[in-house]
C-alpha cells in the first residue's frame, strides 16, 4: 500500500471514528489492523505482531479460521434471519451442545454482547422472584474490580469506579463487596482462611441489607478484566453455600472465562459448583460474530411459564441469536474439540507460568498468577510496599513490547491508581512457538526495564 494512502486512511479514521475506552492523541494514531492469520495480526504498514490479547480475550480459535467464514457464508445464504420470538435450527442444535457440554439442564436465551447477556440475567433474577411471591428481591450483590458490561444495568453491576466515572447515576440496587486480592491479603492469614474470610462478607452483607431484599450475586469466576484475582476454591464453594442458605440465585460471568479459556470448558468448573445462571460470549464464537447467552436454570424458567397475563420474559434483542452466529458458534466448538484446545489452554498456561516465574525477582514485578491462558502481571513501585506501578511504567512496558511484536494489555480504566497489571490472553490455538515468543520478549522488556 502506497504511503500516501496509507496517510490519508489514519486521516480518515481520526476524522471519522471514535474508538473505544481510548484516549485521543495526535501524537498515537491508532493501528488499523488488515489481516489476522493464526496468532498473528498485520496492520496497513505491513508490521506483524503476536497477539497476546485475542482482541479482547475473544479470538480463541485464532485468525483467519475459513471453516467459520464458510459456516457464517453457508447459513446466510440459506437463511440469513428469523427473531428468536420464533426458532430456527442452528439456535436449537447450539442449545443442545452448550447443555451437553455445561453437563446440566438449562435454557438457552441468545441476545449479542455479554453486556446484553448480565442485562438478561438481572432481569430474569427480579421477575422470578416477584413471581415466586418475593417481590422485594430486587438488589444484585457483585464485587469491586469485577466488570460486567457497560450498558446501564451491567455497569451498575460492575465494581470499577473509573467506568462509571462521569456516567452515573446508573442504576439502583447494585451492591458492591471486596473480592479476594490474596497478593494483597494480611501476612498473618492463610490464603484459605483470607478466601473464607472474603466470602463471608458476601454473606454478611447479605443479612445487613435484609436477606429479603437480595435478588442475586453476580461473580466471574476469576476476576479477570478488573486484575486476573484467582480465588482460592473455597472462596467461590463457600459462596454458593451461602446464596443457597438466603434462597439468592447465583449468576457466574463466564463472558472471558468460558470456552476454554481457564483450562477448563468453563471457568466455574475448576470449583465444582451449579450456577443458577451463567452467562457467556466472546469464545462462543471466537468472535468471529456477536453472540451471548443467558443459560438459565430450568426450575427458574417453570416460574415462566405461568399463563397469568405478563409472567412470560417480556424481552427482545432483534440480532440475538443470529442464524450465521449461532452456526459460527457450532463450529467453532467443533474446532475446539477436534483440535483439543481445552487441554491446550491448560498446557500452554502452565507452560507459560513456568518459564515466566524467574522473571518474579524483577524489582518492578510484584506478582505473576494465572489459570489457564490468562496471565497477570502485577507492575509494583516497591516489592516491599507493594505500591502500584505508576501509569508510565505499565505504559512503557506495553509500549517496548508493542515496539518487539508482542501486543499485551492491562487493566485500564478500572480503580484510580490501580491499573497496575498487565494481562495476556492470548489464542488458545497459539503454536508451541508463539508461547516461546511471548516469553522471548517479555523477558527480553523487563531485562531492559530494570
Amino acid at each position: 500500500m502506497e504511503t500516501i494512502e496509507m496517510q490519508s486512511l489514519v486521516e480518515k479514521d481520526r476524522k471519522n471514528v471514535w474508538h473505544h475506552i481510548s484516549p485521543y492523541s495526535a501524537e498515537n494514531p491508532p493501528m488499523i489492523v488488515e489481516e489476522g492469520k493464526g496468532s498473528w495480526i498485520t496492520d496497513h504498514n505491513g508490521n506483524r505482531y503476536l497477539d497476546g490479547m485475542s482482541g479482547l480475550w475473544c479470538v480463541n480459535v485464532g485468525y483467519g479460521r475459513e471453516e467459520l467464514a464458510q459456516a457464517a457464508y453457508d447459513q446466510i445464504k440459506k437463511m440469513a434471519y428469523t427473531p428468536m420470538t420464533q426458532s430456527h435450527l442452528p439456535a436449537i442444535q447450539l442449545a443442545e451442545k452448550l447443555n451437553e457440554m455445561l453437563d446440566d439442564n438449562y435454557m438457552i436465551f441468545y441476545s449479542n454482547s455479554g453486556s446484553d447477556a448480565n442485562e438478561v440475567a438481572f432481569k430474569v433474577a427480579r421477575q422470578y422472584h416477584q413471581q415466586n411471591g418475593d417481590a422485594n428481591r430486587i438488589k444484585i450483590l457483585s464485587r469491586y474490580r469485577a466488570y460486567h458490561g457497560s450498558s446501564m444495568g451491567a455497569l451498575s453491576a460492575t465494581g470499577q469506579a473509573l467506568r462509571k466515572y462521569k456516567y452515573e447515576p446508573l442504576s439502583s440496587g447494585f451492591l458492591h463487596v471486596a473480592p479476594p486480592d490474596n497478593y494483597r491479603k494480611p501476612d498473618n492469614i492463610s490464603v484459605e482462611e483470607y478466601n473464607l474470610q472474603r466470602a463471608r462478607e458476601i454473606g454478611e452483607t447479605i443479612i445487613w441489607e435484609q436477606k429479603e431484599t437480595i435478588a442475586a450475586v453476580i461473580m466471574e469466576p476469576l476476576i479477570t478484566g478488573g486484575g486476573i484475582l484467582i480465588p482460592h476454591p473455597v472462596y467461590v464453594q463457600e459462596v454458593e453455600r451461602i446464596c443457597k442458605r438466603h434462597g439468592v440465585l447465583l449468576i457466574i460471568d463466564e463472558v472471558i472465562c468460558g470456552f476454554g479459556r481457564t483450562g477448563k470448558t468453563f471457568g466455574h468448573q475448576h470449583f465444582n459448583i451449579k450456577p443458577d445462571m451463567i452467562t457467556m460470549a466472546k469464545g462462543l464464537t471466537s468472535a468471529y460474530l456477536p453472540l451471548s447467552v443467558t443459560a438459565i436454570r430450568k426450575d427458574i424458567y417453570e416460574t415462566f411459564k405461568s399463563k397469568e397475563e405478563n409472567s412470560h420474559f417480556r424481552h427482545v434483542n432483534t440480532f440475538g441469536g443470529n442464524p450465521a452466529a449461532c452456526a459460527v458458534a457450532l463450529k467453532n466448538i467443533e474446532i475446539m474439540e477436534k483440535e483439543n484446545l481445552v487441554d491446550r489452554s491448560a498446557e500452554l498456561g502452565e507452560r507459560l507460568l513456568n518459564e515466566l516465574d524467574e522473571l518474579k525477582i524483577h524489582p518492578y514485578i510484584g506478582d505473576i498468577r494465572g489459570i489457564g491462558l490468562v496471565v497477570g502481571i502485577e507492575i509494583v513501585e516497591d516489592k516491599h510496599t507493594k505500591e502500584p506501578g505508576s501509569k508510565e511504567r505499565v505504559g512503557k512496558l506495553i509500549a517496548d513490547c508493542k515496539d518487539r511484536g508482542l501486543i499485551i494489555g492491562k487493566n485500564g480504566d478500572t480503580v484510580s491508581g490501580y491499573n497496575n497489571i498487565l494481562t495476556l490472553s492470548p489464542p488458545l490455538s497459539s503454536k508451541d512457538e508463539d508461547i516461546e515468543f511471548i516469553i522471548s520478549i517479555l523477558k527480553q522488556v523487563f531485562n531492559d526495564n530494570m
